[in-house]
Formats: C-alpha cells, structure tokens, sequence
C-alpha cells in the first residue's frame, strides 16, 4: 500500500495534489518523477501498462513540473484510458496444440512433439514444442525468443548506428518492462525481447528511435528529425506500434 504523501497548497480538479521526491499524484494521477543532468526539455511518458512518468531536466522545480503536467491532463487522461481499453484486448496464450505465436510479425501454431530432441524449433511454419519440456513452456519460449532476437538486433543496431553516426558498446537483450528499448550514456543500448515479435519494420523503428538518443536524450524537434533522416515513414510505424503493440502480450 502506498505511503500518503504530503499534501501540496496546489489543486486539480477538486482533487489535492500530493508530492514527494520521486512521485507526483496530480488528479488521481500518480507520476513517477525522473531528473537528468542530461535532459532538455520535460517530457511525460504513459507506458503500455497505463503507468505514468515524467522525466526533466535536474535543476527544475516541483512548482513548475505540477504546471507542466496540469497543462497536459487532458492527454493524459486520454491516454491512459486508450491504453486501458487495449489492455482490456490482451491476448492470453496457452501452450496447447495450435495455438499461435509470434515472430517478426508472423503467427506459427503450435505443434507439441513427443520426439525432437530440443526443447523448440521453428520448422515447416511450425513452433514445436517438446511435450516432455511443456511444463516450463514459457521459459523455453523466452529464451528462445531472446536469443533469436539478440541476433536480429545486432545486426540492425550495426548497420543503423553506422548510417547514423552512434557508437555502441553493447547491445543487450532483456525484460525491460514496458519499455520497448533504451539507450545510455555509456554507448550500451538495450531491446525487450519481445520486440521480436514485432514485425520487422516496426522492430527497425525501435531500433532508429534509440539510435537517435545518442545524439538527443529527449523527444525534442531535432531528435524526430534525425529518426525521419533514416526512417521518412516514422509516423505510420509509431502509430501502429501505440494501436497493435498489444498483440507481443499474453505469454
């Protein structure tokens, strides 16, 4: 259960405001707060799980966060009840015969073996999964989806960062919540593994998106338009990514 904070002089809607260091409950709405020495601008972020963030530069006040964010309630209650209704869609998988899944944008059906000797493959159109190993169905599935998806990323992220003069140390792959993908300071960009299930040009548009961090930390006019430099059809790939990336849910 989460702590009260204390109250604020300033109100919302009829609702207090409630701060603390590292949170901002503004209108029933609750902002996890995060300041960079390397941020611009302020920039709210309302993840796939409805989850609300907002990121600033360090030396901004608590005053004019609440401002920034009291300006843009309207967005935000919208987007938060659009992701609602999305999660609302989630499919749910099950490790049964003929259910299907995804990878790079395509849907396999299942088949479980009772003979192959690994635990997945991807053979004929097929997943088939050892029914000897369905007990642990979705680690396997994980697994093999990060290890395929390792692969595919290090060669977009090599033949982007080069097109787009970004250094990377590392590429990793990971769970990262709901976050499609991030980029550090230390050259060390990251994807979630579901990703990979994305289809590819979609997946391509991540990759771009956290190139272009390496040259602007936030969502500035310059940052879209180094993404548009390399992806002139960004737009229509953010989009589908905001109204079907829904679908990577439910394993």
């Amino acid at each position: 259960m989460m702590p009260k904070l204390p109250l604020s002089p300033v109100r919302t809607g009829g609702k207090p405001t409630r701060v603390s260091e590292r949170r901002l409950n503004i209108d029933g709405l609750s902002f996890d707060v995060h300041r960079s020495d390397r941020r611009k601008t302020m920039q709210i972020t309302v993840e796939r799980s409805g989850e609300l963030s907002i990121v600033a530069p360090s030396m901004v006040a608590t005053e004019q966060l609440i401002g920034f964010i009291e300006e843009k309630l309207l967005w935000v209650h919208t987007k938060v009840e659009e992701k609602a209704r999305l999660q609302q869609r989630a499919p749910f998988k099950e490790f049964v015969e003929g259910e299907g899944f995804l990878y790079l944008g395509k849907s396999y059906r299942l088949r479980l073996s009772d003979s192959q000797l690994v635990d997945l493959t991807l053979k004929n159109g097929r997943f088939c999964l050892r029914r000897s190993s369905i007990h642990r169905s979705r680690d396997i599935f994980v697994s093999w989806y990060t290890r395929r998806a390792q692969q595919w990323f290090e060669k977009q992220v090599s033949d982007f960062a080069n097109r787009m003069g970004v250094t990377v140390e590392e590429v990793s792959v990971q769970d990262l919540g709901f976050r499609w993908g991030s980029f550090g300071g230390d050259g060390r960009v990251s994807f979630h593994w579901k990703a990979i299930l994305l289809p590819p040009r979609i997946a391509q548009y991540i990759v771009v998106h956290e190139l272009a961090h390496a040259h602007y930390p936030d969502h500035s006019a310059s940052f879209w338009i180094k993404v548009e430099q390399h992806l002139p059809d960004w737009r229509s790939r953010k989009t589908w990514l905001a109204e079907n990336g829904i679908q990577v849910e439910g394993i």
